[in-house]
């Protein structure tokens, strides 16, 4: 018997995660919202199915998850890219605009060019971010909110697809007219996020302002 002691062997050490398994970033995200809104423009994919692949894209957690929703679609140029694993900081469109307003107020309108990403923060205050007349350069325009005793109120045109994921703690987060039946699919999606606490968060269409059709624009701009 063999009683001298032999040190016990390393314990191996935790595979790295897959490509695929990588949890999405923004940029991520951004790349497989430009497909869909391409892909809708085109006809490839129907206004319903569109809005269900949207809905899922800001559901799912990992690259490979993302990579599903646009198997059987072409990414921009004809051919599938690989993916894209570039940190939100380094991501082509640059760093989100940010708005604030601490005691006081602040606004966004008229004609102006909201980026894919824009932040609004209200402590004690009031923001209103008003896209109505805004020139909007991408399919999807993500808008991410706080708001603590303070309030917000996002407007968009009636035939926006407009999307909200929030919640509030003793305040209020509330997206009137997601999902109506009348949104024109081929329209800009603004999709809001938020957390209210003591305070109030509302995005809502305005009614009687129109956008004109974006994803015939991208056409003309491709084509030209």
């Amino acid at each position: 018997m063999d009683l001298e002691k032999h040190p016990a062997a390393p314990a191996p050490a935790p595979a790295s995660p897959g490509p695929a398994e990588l949890r999405a970033s923004d940029a991520d995200r951004d790349r497989i919202a430009q497909i869909l809104g391409d892909a809708l423009a085109e006809g490839r994919l129907t206004a319903e199915e569109h809005s269900d692949r949207l809905d899922t894209l800001y559901a799912v957690k990992t690259v490979g998850e993302l990579e599903v929703l646009v198997r059987d679609l072409p990414a921009p140029g004809g051919v599938h890219a690989p993916p894209s694993y570039a940190t939100p900081s380094t991501a082509p469109d640059g760093p989100a605009e940010t708005i604030v307003a601490v005691c006081s107020s602040s606004a966004r309108k008229g004609r102006w060019r909201p980026g894919p990403h824009t932040r609004a923060v209200s402590v004690m205050g009031d923001i209103t971010i008003d896209l109505t007349e805004a020139v909007f350069e991408q399919q999807v325009t993500e808008i991410n909110v706080t708001c603590v005793l303070g309030n917000v109120e996002v407007l968009v045109p009636e035939n926006v697809t407009l999307r909200g994921y929030g919640s509030g703690v003793l305040g209020n987060f509330e997206v009137r007219g997601e999902g109506r039946g009348e949104t024109d699919p081929q329209a800009p999606v603004v999709i809001v996020r938020g957390f209210a606490l003591l305070g109030n968060i509302e995005a809502r269409p305005k009614l009687g302002a129109r956008l004109v059709d974006l994803a015939r624009k991208l056409r003309e701009r491709r084509e030209g």
